[in-house]
């Protein structure tokens, strides 16, 4: 089944904890002869972002590398011990990953006390969960009356504990047209001002008008907003390169381990590299790489160049670039 923002919305017969969704993002995946065509050099940087970023370096950035699931059972062998059950997989997932793309939450509200047992194996370690907004809120309604499902949402998240929680994303359907954005901004700047957020925005209207995009740019930045970057090979016009906020959101769709993937990932750590000098405070880095047993390579291999310090089995380590 793929649901209306294009992302796999079952478990496909994967032992994970109930209800949570495992996804696997097909959003702008093209076949393998059709990537030798696409060009993946990053644009140059928006011109925002020279008066996002300060201009000097951070001590100690924070550098966040994640999945979407707790695990597959193509990992086991090529990253989890041999043998890893199914249901040690959430136990497992924060001693090799420090970042979880959590798309459960946008499918159902779950309670605190549920998001607190995700969050207690990783208790102890710099890690950071990143949930979805509820579709409730993102693809129903247009954003009215949506006050009380917006505070159920933010409630819950208490469950995974102030030191655990990441930025929540709002991903908006292909039919989010400009025309709607007054509704979207409206609700954004009516959101609590200590929460970090980032927008994923997917209509081409955003991006194709200099107009448009440049006051959403605006805006997310009066706002203290940031915009998603969804480098996919068949959706070029979102990898906009803007920072609105002084941190980033990469979701990085990829083809298995095409020779892309990798040429792809060595361009975005130069470009990563050039941020981090200019004052980026956070990179949130999470890979779809089509077939979960892809995943543990392509992730050794972002791991190996931004993250070089840290074992992958042992204590999270913020920094690794300096």
């Amino acid at each position: 089944m793929i649901d209306s923002e294009g992302d796999e919305s079952t478990t496909n017969g994967r032992n994970v904890d109930p209800g949570f969704i495992f996804g696997v993002m097909k959003f702008g995946t093209v076949s393998p002869g059709e990537l030798e065509r696409i060009s993946f050099t990053l644009p140059p940087d928006a011109a925002i972002n020279a008066r996002v970023l300060p201009g000097r370096p951070m001590d100690r950035p924070g550098i966040w590398i994640g999945a979407s699931s707790w695990g597959d059972k193509s990992w086991v062998g090529p990253l989890y011990p041999n043998p890893t059950p199914a249901t040690k997989f959430r136990e497992r997932y924060p001693k090799y990953f420090n970042a979880l793309e959590l798309n459960g939450t946008h499918y159902a509200l779950y309670p605190a006390d549920t998001l607190a047992q995700w969050a207690m194996p990783a208790q102890g370690r710099s890690f950071r969960f990143c949930p979805k907004f509820p579709q409730s809120i993102s693809h129903y309604g247009g954003f009215l009356n949506a006050s009380d499902a917006t505070l159920a949402f933010l409630d819950s998240l208490q469950g995974l504990g102030a030191d655990h929680l990441g930025p929540i994303f709002l991903q908006l359907p292909d039919s989010f047209a400009p025309a709607n954005k007054q509704a979207l901004f409206d609700y954004l700047a009516a959101l609590p001002a200590d929460i970090d957020v980032f927008l994923e925005l997917r209509h081409p209207g955003w991006m194709a008008d200099a107009v448009v995009r440049e006051e959403l740019f605006e805006t997310l930045r009066a706002l203290n907003k940031g915009l998603v970057l969804t480098d996919t090979p068949g959706r070029r016009d979102l990898v906009h390169m803007a920072l609105t906020v002084p941190k980033v959101f990469l979701r990085f769709v990829c083809h298995q381990l095409h020779p892309t993937s990798f040429s792809r990932t060595d361009e975005w750590v130069h470009r990563l590299r050039t941020w981090f000098d200019l004052g980026l405070e956070d990179a949130y880095i999470f890979l779809h790489p089509g077939e979960e047993a892809a995943l543990p390579e392509i992730y050794r291999y972002w791991h190996g160049l931004l993250l070089p310090d840290r074992p992958i089995a042992g204590p999270p380590v913020q920094g690794g670039l300096f």
